[in-house]
């Protein structure tokens, strides 16, 4: 990599947030004024959920690369099933965090 002076990485950082702020800002200044049809709505209202979904679920299924079900090597499974309900019934995040957090250290303490 060439030697930068201070000015040059100033200038690309400054280039850099533009080309990653644009494509953030137009799709909110063009759909802002408009309304979208209740399908695109109702379909746009599941991404955050698949979202979350795809980063959770190789972190919960195969933490390791390979699928593992083990208590001793995969407890964050094993505690998120109680957690998902916790989540459903209370619908807070706060409990929720608080109660996976709480689970997670006394699973850890008890296979120790």
């Amino acid at each position: 990599m060439p030697d930068l002076n201070p000015s040059q990485v100033v200038l690309l950082i400054a280039l850099m947030s533009i080309v990653t702020y644009i494509p953030r800002v137009f799709p909110v200044l063009i759909l802002s004024r408009r309304s979208l049809p209740k399908p695109v709505e109702r379909w746009l209202s599941y991404v955050p959920v698949a979202v979350l979904a795809a980063l959770l679920a190789p972190a919960l299924f195969a933490p390791e690369g390979i699928l593992d079900f083990a208590a001793a090597t995969n407890p964050a499974f094993w505690v998120s099933i109680p957690v998902f309900g916790i989540a459903i019934l209370t619908r807070n995040l706060f409990a929720t965090v608080f109660s996976g957090m709480l689970m997670i250290a006394l699973f850890k303490h008890l296979m120790s």
